[in-house]
């Protein structure tokens, strides 16, 4: 395990926009509404060559009227545990308060390498107000401004001295990507927690509590892949607030960068308007899905109940009928380590390499049986085909006539396809070209 750098802090303090400096990205949201980071997220920075892991955490605060608090607490103290290297960030502009001093004691107990930061010092006249910061026995204080960066070379200079380099890992590249999506309330930071046996992401009844894409890794039981949680996906119309928005687009992005996607529905709401919408996007994007139907505990059943809720999902999807649907509860834990499993199947499906060998004679046994219909008057005939070497599966038949190979016979190529080589939960993409 490589080095891990903790940012932790009372709220508004600047921890998200150092994070995001740090990190090169854009990952954590940044507003002025205080508290707007809730659980640990992770990124990678990397400085003279030394790469290491960076934690945001959420805003440390007490006797608040935040309903959080004590889960951000929580998720503040594990970053904490796990981190070698701690930054407490303090806010010049506004000086030492009874936060920042109970927070250092919290650090000064745990016994790990802590570096004070002064943040927000953008002139260099604002470094004289970081004087007072000594008073907390931590050590000199690094005034920095993360919103402009000044300052933030010497800190990172200091990191890489108390950090063992990070080693590169080639094979965590091929880490299978799992995005968590849905509407919101629909379970799933509680399948995560469930999953990973730990309250890894935060879980209360209030819709919208998760905002960032939250990547956890798993590696237990010979299972190697990355987790990420993301904030629920509501309909446009209904995004009032800014700071949704910033999570809708996390939440698509997270989308895009994932290999699969569990997309999760509420059995006692049934699949709406969005969840077809989330769907869209999941196979406009070509990535892996599987169809988790949380909250089946909820439903009162009888003998078909499982069938006819399969069945009225798979009219809803059609034409892509070919997703694996999981029937599960994340509080009794229902067939939950399935849903793990057939995740990881879809994405072996979605890097299946077929040969061209075996691809042309698949095409001559499926074009053998049911030849591409006439059209006005001329045959079509398909010659051969190859898999193109893209992320997701995608086939290019040539022929003498592509212009009129119709919709219906592409659709019965793509099904033997499937058949054939096995593509379930994966949407696939066929080429007919000229040759």
């Amino acid at each position: 395990m490589g080095s891990i750098v903790a940012i932790v802090g009372r709220p508004n303090v600047g921890k998200s926009t150092l994070f995001n400096r740090l990190t090169g990205t854009k990952q954590a949201i940044v507003d002025e509404t205080a508290g707007v980071t809730r659980d640990r997220i992770y990124g990678k920075s990397d400085w003279n060559g030394v790469e290491f892991s960076v934690i945001d955490t959420g805003g440390y605060v007490v006797n608040s009227d935040d309903i959080f608090e004590e889960e951000i607490r929580k998720q503040v103290n594990l970053a904490i545990d796990e981190a070698d290297v701690i930054l407490l960030l303090l806010d010049v502009t506004t000086g030492l308060t009874d936060l920042d001093i109970a927070m250092a004691n919290i650090l000064r107990r745990s016994k790990k390498e802590v570096l004070i930061v002064a943040n927000k010092t953008d002139t260099h006249e604002r470094s004289y107000q970081s004087a007072e910061f000594y008073s907390l026995g931590l050590g000199d204080p690094y005034c920095i401004s993360g919103i402009n960066g000044l300052g933030t070379g010497d800190l990172l200079d200091e990191i890489v001295k108390r950090i063992t380099p990070l080693q590169a890992e080639e094979a965590e590249l091929d880490i299978p990507k799992i995005a968590i999506v849905g509407r919101p309330n629909v379970g799933k930071s509680s399948l995560i927690n469930a999953l990973i046996g730990e309250e890894r992401n935060i879980v209360t009844p209030i819709a919208g509590t998760t905002r960032d894409s939250i990547f956890t890794r798993y590696n237990k039981f010979n299972h190697d892949f990355y987790f990420i949680d993301t904030a629920g996906l509501r309909k446009k119309g209904k995004v009032t607030e800014n700071l949704e928005f910033y999570s809708v687009m996390r939440s698509i992005r997270a989308i895009e960068s994932a290999d699969v996607c569990l997309l999760l529905l509420d059995a006692t709401q049934g699949i709406e308007g969005q969840d077809m919408n989330i769907f869209s996007l999941i196979a406009k994007n070509r990535k892996g899905v599987v169809i988790v139907v949380n909250k089946w505990d909820l439903v009162e059943k009888e003998t078909q109940t499982a069938v006819q809720y399969e069945e009225l999902i798979r009219k809803r999807i059609a034409p892509f009928q070919d997703v694996p649907i999981i029937f599960t509860s994340t509080v009794s834990k229902q067939r939950i380590f399935k849903v793990l499993e057939t995740a990881l199947e879809v994405s072996e499906n979605r890097r299946r390499r077929v040969t061209t060998s075996k691809l042309n004679d698949f095409v001559q046994e499926t074009v053998g049986a049911f030849p591409p219909p006439m059209y006005k008057g001329k045959m079509v005939k398909i010659k051969y085909a190859t898999q193109l070497p893209t992320h997701a599966p995608s086939f290019a038949f040539f022929c003498n006539l592509p212009q009129y190979i119709r919709d219906p016979y592409k659709r019965y190529i793509e099904n033997k396809l499937r058949e054939k080589f096995n593509f379930s939960g994966v949407p696939i993409q066929l080429f007919f070209r000229p040759k």
